[in-house]
């Protein structure tokens, strides 16, 4: 793996952004190379969300740059993004309770129908046998069978975790956003959400930003990791070396 910020799929430089005169991201730099999952912990209000919603084009940030292979990102809405391959989950949930695990994994695939109606026309049938399969297998690879013609509001709560994963996924990213993916989830949970995961960036060479307060579950996960506190990078390095750093010890560990 290259050091050099010229290599990175994600470069993130010099972010700021501000809510009500309180800084939320003070100059936050931050690469993200190509098949890593990386790592971004830090205590509540750290920042870690706010970064993700700068890159997903939630938000626009007040200065800095965002570059995806090169190109910047800010100004871009959220579905352009994503065209470009970068997916994310959510720290809360945002699936269409009343609609069927199957329907909103589907409904991940709507920035890949083609736009033109002559073309859907005659297309249709073999586009739809195509994203079909690209559902079928995530259903497999999720282990969402058993759920596929439920409503997602009487799913359980980890499906529910996986279905919204599912529909990132749907997306085939590049770069896929996991905001504490494994928040609210039993032990056991937590263990195959880390299984599933490896298996994505495995089988998809995806690379991954993970926002994470499970620091056992992130330093198992991770490549690299940085922290955050008050919006500014306070260490980045293996998960070892960050976890060690006393500067994270006293603001997310604690001073014990």
């Amino acid at each position: 793996m290259s050091d050099g910020k010229s290599m990175a799929l994600l470069q993130v430089e010099k972010l700021f952004i501000s809510f009500g005169g309180i800084r939320a991201l003070a100059g936050v730099d931050i690469d993200v190379q190509e098949h890593e999952i990386l790592s971004i912990i830090g205590p509540n209000g750290s920042g870690k969300t706010t970064l993700f919603n700068c890159i997903s084009g939630v938000y626009h940030p007040d200065s800095g740059q965002i570059l995806f292979r090169g190109k910047g990102l800010i100004g871009l809405s959220p579905d352009t993004i994503a065209t470009k391959g970068v997916a994310r989950t959510f720290q809360n949930l945002r699936l269409f309770m009343h609609m069927s695990v199957l329907d909103n994994l589907m409904l991940g695939r709507h920035i890949k129908f083609k736009k033109n109606p002559l073309h859907a026309v005659l297309r249709m049938r073999s586009e739809e046998l195509k994203h079909r399969a690209v559902i079928e297998e995530i259903i497999d690879l999720l282990d969402l069978q058993a759920y596929r013609q439920a409503l997602v509001a009487d799913c359980p709560y980890g499906v529910q975790k996986r279905v919204e994963l599912g529909r990132a996924l749907a997306l085939e990213p590049t770069l896929l956003l996991l905001d504490e993916p494994i928040a609210g989830l039993t032990s056991e949970e937590k263990e195959e959400f880390a299984y599933r995961v490896m298996e994505i960036q495995g089988r998809y060479k995806t690379t991954i930003l993970l926002v994470e307060h499970d620091l056992r579950m992130a330093s198992r996960l991770c490549d690299r990791m940085i922290a955050l506190d008050s919006g500014l990078e306070i260490a980045h390095g293996t998960p070892e070396e960050v976890q060690r750093n006393p500067k994270v010890i006293q603001a997310y560990l604690g001073e014990d």
